[in-house]
């Protein structure tokens, strides 16, 4: 595609978008394939008894793709992102036959590294890409789309992996189901899916009259990203604890509701309304903050969620109530998801995309790490309970200082980028509170 030829937009670009989707849809698929069944292998087939020791395979993963999430923020404008996300998928394809041929639970922690890999330069490289695309003017409806897609193949993954379960072994479902989604997204890729760096470089020119045109260094990023500046440092510690209390509903809510009688069936719908619930109404969230702002869905979302959690740690592992309180915490978490990268996207200039984005996804997804850790410790010590009214209390203290930290932008986000003016992020130790959010 010759410079000439470039557009931004949706509309403009529907085709490349919508194969984008597709692949989103694979890299939640591929995660969700364990959100029913795979704490319940830790236990009957490998005899785990400590909720610690089974929550293990989710920190391992959480780590894994955080650091991943680091790396591909800083390449991917050397190395591009369809390179990313092709290699992202390789990494994926070793998966399927760890778990099918297991002797131990070290194997299944071995392959959610691999996993947590492949998530973090297929996912991170899908939402880029997407960005990339639209242009400033349609970026919450952009990011809504993305991760209703991503989350979509997570419920419907969940679902179905949960409702096959009890007909076949756990295992052989995850194995089938995964070699399957990992070669048909890898193939995806390799044959359809282009770059987006003649895109970046158009909306680079288009906004900033050709300055800025490096890329921040990682050390630059980090900082900003994760203390300097208050909209993204109130971005970064909003999604960390959001995938901590979403490592709880990965890990700790299947062990929590087979604790008192559920059977596989019903802890597969549960595992799915969740992520089901948050790709559907994610898609209005992303929209609606294009009109009214970030800040409020996110303090709201967050403290929805916070509220979700407190009723099903009163629920006693009443399927209703834990039903009703997925259906809560996926709206709650829609509101949060797109928003937070929307808002990152507004505040930092196209160039610096990629990185910044890359050190948020970081620290989002260490949230799986400290959720793994906290919520299996907690539920050794307090009980299950417990464990998720502590993380409820983690997540309402998360939504109150977005409210505290985090500047209020009145102007309309979808025709105003929020960078424009703000000083770019390199090396200088000027005033990075400038920047509006």
């Amino acid at each position: 595609m010759t410079t000439s030829e470039v557009r931004l937009g949706l509309r403009e670009n529907a085709a490349q978008f919508c194969l984008l989707i597709a692949v989103t849809a694979f890299v939640g698929a591929m995660v969700g394939l364990e959100r029913s069944t795979l704490p319940l292998i830790g236990r009957e087939d490998f005899g785990l008894a400590s909720s610690a020791a089974v929550l293990s395979f989710i920190v391992a993963f959480g780590l894994a793709k955080a650091l991943t999430n680091l790396g591909a923020g800083a390449l991917a404008q050397r190395a591009g992102r369809r390179r990313l996300l092709i290699a992202g998928w390789a990494a994926a394809l070793p998966v399927p036959p760890l778990i099918a041929v297991a002797p131990n639970w070290n194997w299944i922690i071995a392959a959610n590294i691999l996993l947590g890999v492949n998530q973090g330069l297929a996912w991170s490289m899908t939402v880029v890409m997407k960005i990339d695309l639209v242009g400033p003017q349609r970026r919450g409806l952009a990011l809504g789309l993305n991760e209703s897609a991503g989350y979509g193949g997570v419920a419907l993954a969940a679902g179905l992996s949960g409702l096959l379960a009890g007909s076949f072994a756990a295992r052989d479902v995850l194995v089938v189901a995964g070699a399957t989604i990992a070669v048909a997204a890898l193939v995806l890729s390799v044959l359809f899916v282009r770059d987006t760096g003649t895109h970046v470089a158009l909306e680079q020119r288009r906004q900033h009259d050709g300055a800025h045109s490096r890329p921040p260094t990682l050390r630059d990023a980090f900082a900003r990203t994760t203390y300097r500046q208050p909209v993204l440092r109130s971005c970064s510690q909003a999604g960390l604890v959001n995938n901590l209390n979403d490592g709880l509903a990965w890990g700790l809510v299947p062990l929590f509701l087979a604790a008192h009688g559920a059977g596989i069936t019903d802890i597969g719908l549960v595992a799915a309304l969740y992520p089901a619930v948050w790709s559907i109404t994610q898609i209005g969230a992303g929209h609606w903050s294009d009109r009214v702002g970030r800040k409020p869905l996110i303090v709201a979302g967050m403290l929805v969620q916070a509220a979700a959690l407190a009723l099903l740690a009163l629920s006693n592992g009443a399927i209703t109530v834990a039903a009703a309180a997925a259906i809560l915490l996926g709206a709650g978490t829609a509101l949060v998801y797109p928003t937070l990268i929307a808002a990152i996207s507004d505040t930092v200039t196209p160039i610096a995309r990629a990185p910044v984005v890359g050190v948020y996804r970081f620290w989002r997804d260490m949230g799986y790490v400290f959720g793994g850790l906290i919520a299996g410790a907690a539920a050794d010590a307090l009980g299950y309970s417990g464990a998720i009214t502590l993380v409820a209390a983690l997540t309402a203290a998360s939504g109150l200082w977005v409210l505290r930290d985090m500047p209020t932008d009145r102007r309309d986000p979808a025709h105003t980028p929020r960078h424009e003016g703000t000083p770019p992020i390199n090396r200088s130790r000027g005033n990075t509170n400038a920047t509006r959010g």
